[in-house]
């Protein structure tokens, strides 16, 4: 089976969709059935391939798209361009690491899509206004063209059948990311000016979803009240977005620039030194589709607090400390820090759910059956049935788009 992966995104620093197009790639190769794997990323996203050491070879060939760095010309070249590319090297799938415009008719092969959230309807705080309009439009349009969504957990599954027609989300099914312990590789440290100093690590873009405010007071609380040890940092990882501005200001404003540091396109090693040093990693946010940095901290061994939400649940289980958001979210998040301080440290947890051999299995067994359903009377794949989490069925009966109407 051959595949193509479309990952070309607006970012030149690693985000975790792009973490995610990356860690598809490199479960797809370790299966006997996937012959060949063509990467399509951006040409500002070459840097970031050197960086996580993905190299072409046999069975991989990276190509890097012609498009200029603005939303319009990555959508049209989504549209337009990919396509065309996919009749050029003829793959059983292409695969859509995220939702972009789809010229379903234009595609002689079977389409998936990864569904990694719901925040232009959870949270259009992210986006602004009216941009959250357009997000809107180009999610419910490529929902309703690719032939299959795989959705990165049960949490967005469910979110998904709270907006969709059922036209829609019969087509889907949860397949986690792929996230696996990662060794640690001799590196100097990201932390510019780092003596050994304690610190806390946050994992997250500069979203409104992330709460960074809430972690900035919080921490800040922590150090006026001697909580903490005082030479304890913050260090937060992420790419910057619409709420850094704001954020940058709070964190003038409580006069802690020497404490919070914010670092943004750290490597693999990097990333895994922070994790192998920090005293715990903290996780805020309000919404979330999957929770990444839950799951890479419990495989680093990393103590664990985060808010009480279901995505997160759905990683963390009974391995994280969780607190409330809401109505005394600033005491509850203090108190579960210095709680989640006194414990001991712990063991790295086995996650086997999210591991390669695991997630490429289900994505393979995904295209079997949309390859099927796509061309039955040329595909030597029998027709299988596909039950998403919550017991629905996604038929390998091709699908008919004339009758999907409706908003997400």
């Amino acid at each position: 089976m051959k595949v193509l992966v479309a990952a070309a995104a607006f970012s030149t620093k690693i985000s975790g969709v792009q973490r995610h197009a990356l860690n598809l790639v490199r479960c797809l190769l370790q299966h006997k059935e996937i012959w060949t794997v063509q990467l399509v990323v951006a040409p500002w996203q070459d840097e970031m391939l050197q960086a996580d050491w993905l190299v072409p070879g046999e069975r991989l060939t990276i190509h890097i798209a012609e498009m200029k760095a603005f939303s319009v010309s990555r959508n049209m070249w989504y549209y337009r361009e990919l396509p065309l590319l996919a009749a050029r090297l003829q793959p059983d799938a292409v695969h859509l690491t995220y939702p972009v415009p789809v010229n379903r008719r234009a595609f002689d092969c079977a389409t998936v899509a990864t569904l990694h959230d719901l925040y232009p309807y959870e949270i259009p705080e992210n986006f602004g206004f009216p941009k959250v309009f357009v997000n809107r439009q180009i999610l419910q349009q490529c929902l309703r063209s690719v032939d299959a969504i795989a959705c990165v957990s049960d949490t967005t599954l469910v979110q998904m059948q709270r907006y969709a027609p059922r036209s829609i989300w019969r087509k889907a099914t949860r397949i986690y990311n792929c996230v696996e312990p990662e060794l640690l590789c001799s590196v100097g440290s990201p932390v510019p000016g780092w003596q050994g100093e304690p610190f806390l690590l946050c994992v997250a873009q500069h979203r409104r979803n992330k709460k960074l405010q809430l972690l900035i007071r919080t921490f800040h609380r922590l150090l006026m009240e001697a909580r903490v040890d005082a030479r304890m940092k913050l260090v937060i990882v992420g790419i910057a977005g619409p709420e850094t501005r704001s954020i940058e200001r709070l964190v003038s404003d409580l006069g802690v620039q020497q404490s919070v540091v914010f670092l943004s396109g750290l490597s693999e090693p990097e990333l895994q030194w922070c994790y192998g040093r920090c005293e715990l990693v903290v996780v805020p946010s309000e919404t979330e589709g999957f929770g990444l940095p839950v799951a890479e901290a419990l495989l680093a061994g990393c103590r664990v607090v985060c808010s009480d939400i279901p995505a997160l649940r759905e990683i963390g289980a009974e391995h994280c400390r969780y607190f409330a958001l809401g109505s005394g979210e600033e005491d509850a998040f203090a108190d579960a820090v210095i709680a989640s301080l006194c414990e001991r440290t712990r063991a790295p947890v086995a996650l086997p759910q999210l591991s390669s051999a695991v997630i490429a299995e289900e994505y393979v067994r995904l295209y079997r059956t949309v390859v099927a359903a796509r061309s039955p009377a040329q595909s030597t794949v029998p027709a299988q049935r596909l039950h998403t989490p919550t017991g629905d069925v996604m038929s390998a009966a091709p699908q008919n788009r004339g009758s999907e109407h409706g908003c997400l």
